[in-house]
């Protein structure tokens, strides 16, 4: 029975969030082994006043209620990718897409840095790990991860990486990332439960 019960991978939830624009979908969809699952529409003149596409107005789709893909990180364990919706009028459906989550990738796009402090708050709020991925656009300034860092004042245990949300192999060392962060939360907390 527990030979049989080994040969089954861990399945995990990670959420992938960040604000309007920060490419969420993109980084998922650069990633996922399967079909990604896309739930957007087209941004209209209805929603002008709603969304702001200062700094990314080439954007013509926004996500409305979820990005969703999978992927194996060798024999052993499956991520199940969940991307948020960038927008504040979306934030009811967070609650839902977050539970059960072991970690976050909390995206940011160093044109609208500021749009990143919502979801590094609620994951703060919520005690679920989470690390910052700088997308590395192109024609986009590179900062330093400790000026990042400082701008958004993380906690020091809070990995900052830079990524391409386009670029598979460099998604999937921000994903390794985030689970060997999770991995020392939770010896971490283990070892406080135990003291």
């Amino acid at each position: 029975m527990d030979s049989a019960r080994s040969s089954f991978p861990t399945a995990v939830k990670i959420v992938v969030a960040g604000g309007f624009g920060a490419g969420k979908t993109t980084l998922v969809g650069a990633v996922s082994e399967i079909m990604p699952l896309r739930t957007e529409e087209a941004l209209t003149s209805s929603s002008a006043a709603t969304d702001d596409v200062a700094g990314v107005e080439a954007k013509t789709t926004t996500t409305v209620t979820m990005d969703f893909g999978r992927i194996s990180l060798g024999d052993d364990l499956v991520l199940y990718l969940f991307g948020t919706p960038g927008q504040e009028r979306f934030g009811f459906l967070w609650d839902e897409l977050a539970l059960g989550a072991l970690g976050a990738v909390v995206l940011a796009d160093t044109r609208r840095l500021a749009d990143s402090f919502p979801s590094i708050d609620y994951f703060e709020q919520r005690d679920i790990p989470f690390l910052v991925a700088v997308n590395c656009f192109d024609g986009v300034a590179r900062h330093p991860v400790e000026k990042v860092r400082d701008a958004l004042d993380l906690d020091p245990a809070v990995p900052v990486v830079l990524c391409d949300a386009r670029d598979a192999a460099s998604v999937k060392e921000v994903l390794i990332t985030l689970v060997e962060h999770v991995r020392g939360v939770v010896r971490r907390k283990v070892a406080m439960a135990r003291a």
